[in-house]
């Protein structure tokens, strides 16, 4: 069962379901969830800090969805932390741990451009930032290019050379614009070194689907 793959806090994936994001967004679904959960372990058993608030912002980042094209975008992060406050007082949390896992939720998103200010908010930026890039952001920035109706590239110059990166009309316009710069915002050694890895993956293929479309 799903809430298995939130181990040790099965029960807190129960308790927080009715907020967990729908199907709608395959790029903000419950896979998405696992997977930003699965990063976060992976870097809290290096730099430390409370898998119970890690669960808790993890499960609750996305509960309030905001589509990228939207005027709102940039309040999205906002949104959710307030609904996680509201989640997490009929959970009886304690406020001190709940401003924590509010304050991480706030500080996740890119488009807020809001700072960590504890260790679980640098581990969950870095933890959803790491399913944006590698073969895992790859496929989300397609799909979500997809959905909102973007071209593939611009058909006279795919790479913006004497243009501006347009990743609203063109999807490949999203690599230069934003993937390939993610890598050096990350906030903890460990994430940073996994970024590298995923990087390098961005790159590659980037500069791959560029020299099979050139002229």
């Amino acid at each position: 069962m799903i809430q298995e793959s939130f181990h040790p806090h099965d029960e807190l994936f129960l308790q927080l379901e009715s907020y967990l994001p729908s199907a709608e967004d395959g790029a903000h679904d419950l896979s998405h969830l696992q997977r930003v959960w699965r990063n976060a372990k992976v870097i809290q058993a290096v730099e430390g800090g409370d898998l119970e608030i890690l669960a808790a912002a993890v499960l609750l980042h996305d509960c309030v969805q905001v589509p990228k094209d939207s005027p709102l975008r940039s309040r999205a992060a906002a949104l959710a932390a307030d609904q996680a406050r509201t989640a997490l007082k009929l959970l009886q949390w304690q406020p001190d741990r709940t401003d924590v896992v509010a304050g991480a939720i706030e500080s996740h998103s890119y488009s807020a451009g809001v700072a960590p200010t504890s260790l679980e908010g640098s581990i969950l930026q870095d933890a959803d930032r790491l399913d944006a890039i590698g073969y895992v952001g790859i496929a989300r920035c397609f799909y979500t290019a997809g959905r909102m109706g973007s071209a593939l590239y611009h058909p006279n110059q795919p790479e913006p050379l004497d243009r501006l990166a347009d990743d609203k009309r063109f999807a490949l316009d999203h690599f230069p614009k934003k993937l390939l710069t993610l890598c050096e915002g990350f906030q903890t050694p460990t994430g940073k070194r996994l970024a590298e890895e995923r990087h390098a993956k961005l790159q590659d293929f980037y500069t791959g689907m560029l020299a099979e479309i050139a002229r």
